[in-house]
């Protein structure tokens, strides 16, 4: 009788511990990768503990922990579990506190199956080239900003070119290339052109008639006649060592000195020839550069045959 008794209240505490405690699948079977939903339900709402994650699990792996729901007096927790690994695999039972009394659930055997793949029905895919993204306007920004810098360092060089001040080009004397004697003759035609003395500029007139042959003498004799007096460069030329293709005779020597001190009296003494002699010195002049004029090679080789 007493056994009746215990097996009786033995019988009446598993069934109390099966309606306080469920577990439930949507499935017990999946494919790998497949995912599936387990569920605890308490018939109870009042002070329920779950577990705060599925304990002692075997390849299988819980994906999402969702929020429990009631649902007439009873409370739900659902989890979304897959598995990566085929075989058969349980869900350990789980440990729920009840009014501070715990309470075990089920296990569940969840079987993982491999997905069959009939390689030699299925042709392989070509390899696709590597796909580009469009370009858009942020990726040509950068050189956008740097055209235009560019655009505007080049515009404001273009703006320094066309309003700086441009140098002014002086004219560049062309170097005089004639010869001494051809020289003094332009600068004497020059002077007659001046028509100094006719205006009553004989000073400057005899300044510059005299400055033609002294610079002539200097050039074609190398000798300093524009820095020294009239006395100095007549003693200079009857002393002077002549070379052989100039010919510097008393006669020339005399006809200078006497319009050197010509126009010395006119420049210093202030002396006014008549306009016959101011003729006279012009025709000296002359004169006195086709006497120093160098002889040609070809004329002193005649003259030395000659004698």
């Amino acid at each position: 009788m007493k056994l009746k008794i215990l097996f009786f209240l033995l019988l009446m505490c598993t069934f109390t511990y099966a309606q306080k405690v469920s577990v439930a699948t949507d499935t017990t079977n999946i494919r790998i990768g497949e995912q599936f939903l387990f569920k605890i339900v308490i018939k109870d709402t009042a002070n329920v503990i779950f577990p705060e994650k599925l304990e002692n699990l075997t390849k299988l792996e819980v994906v999402k922990d969702i929020k429990i729901d009631t649902f007439k007096n009873s409370l739900i927790k659902k989890y979304l579990m897959t598995g990566f690994d085929s075989g058969a695999f349980y869900i350990p039972t789980q440990q729920i506190f009840i009014k501070n009394r715990a309470y075990l659930s089920d296990s569940v055997l969840i079987n993982v199956a491999t997905i069959a793949v009939d390689t030699s029905q299925q042709k392989p895919f070509p390899i696709k080239s590597i796909q580009t993204e469009p370009l858009v306007y942020d990726d040509f920004k950068p050189y956008v900003i740097w055209v235009i810098l560019a655009l505007l360092l080049l515009g404001l060089f273009i703006y320094y070119l066309k309003t700086r001040k441009k140098p002014e080009i002086k004219e560049i004397e062309s170097i005089n290339t004639l010869p001494p004697y051809e020289e003094a003759l332009e600068k004497l035609q020059e002077l007659d052109d001046k028509l100094l003395w006719q205006n009553n500029e004989i000073k400057k007139y005899y300044s510059e008639l005299t400055e033609i042959v002294r610079v002539f003498i200097e050039k074609e004799l190398e000798i300093p006649a524009l820095e020294i007096t009239t006395f100095e460069l007549i003693s200079l030329l009857s002393d002077y060592n002549t070379p052989k293709n100039i010919n510097i005779t008393k006669e020339t020597v005399h006809k200078l000195n006497a319009l050197l001190q010509e126009a010395d009296l006119v420049k210093f003494a202030k002396s006014t020839p008549l306009s016959h002699e101011i003729e006279e010195d012009r025709r000296v002049a002359e004169k006195v550069l086709n006497d120093l004029k160098p002889i040609p090679l070809i004329e002193e080789i005649k003259e030395n045959e000659l004698e």
